[in-house]
């Protein structure tokens, strides 16, 4: 198949069930990498198959892994490494896919001296040479317009889902982005 593009996905370690599942979904098998930790505690990534030339996507969830061994942090390095790895081995399109963006809290100056750190994200994911992005519910639609790549964010079908939050707030802007109604 000359001239034809591949698609791969690779799933990090934060939640790799969930690569699993897209993979299967859209009818490809997910692409072997490997995420580990060396002695001095750097994240090291491994991509075990060619991308060059691919439509690759990698998913990755900026929140810690269930069983607590995967942190915000490490999730979101593995990420930046994993795009870098593949931009480096020349893919052609390198979409990230993260359910939930990291530090998208952190969205504004709310003190003096206070960091925009969902900003410093987007800048770290698009200097590790993401050409897209895709997500799901922001904390704040403003965080589209830190990037200068395209930024999709998807919807859920929240007919048989069952939908937690960490805060008040969040459970009435859940409740009103879905015209629920509380529990």
């Amino acid at each position: 198949m000359f001239g034809a593009t591949s698609l791969k996905v690779f799933a990090g370690s934060s939640h790799p069930e969930l690569g699993e599942l897209i993979a299967k979904r859209i009818g490809v098998p997910l692409s072997p990498s490997e995420c580990t930790e060396n002695g001095c505690g750097e994240t090291v990534v491994r991509i075990n198959e060619s991308v060059r030339e691919a439509d690759v996507y990698i998913v990755n969830s900026g929140c810690a892994s269930a069983d607590g061994k995967v942190s915000v942090n490490t999730a979101l390095m593995e990420l930046c490494i994993m795009i870098h790895a593949c931009k480096i081995a020349s893919a052609k399109r390198i979409t990230a896919v993260i359910p939930l963006y990291p530090y998208a809290r952190q969205d504004r100056k709310d003190k003096g001296r206070a960091p925009i750190s969902a900003k410093l994200v987007a800048n770290m994911i698009q200097q590790s040479g993401c050409d897209h992005v895709i997500t799901m519910d922001l904390h704040a639609s403003q965080i589209q317009g830190f990037f200068d790549v395209p930024v999709d964010k998807t919807k859920l079908d929240v007919s048989e889902v069952v939908i937690v939050s960490p805060d008040a707030g969040g459970a009435k802007s859940t409740i009103h982005r879905t015209k629920l109604t509380p529990a």
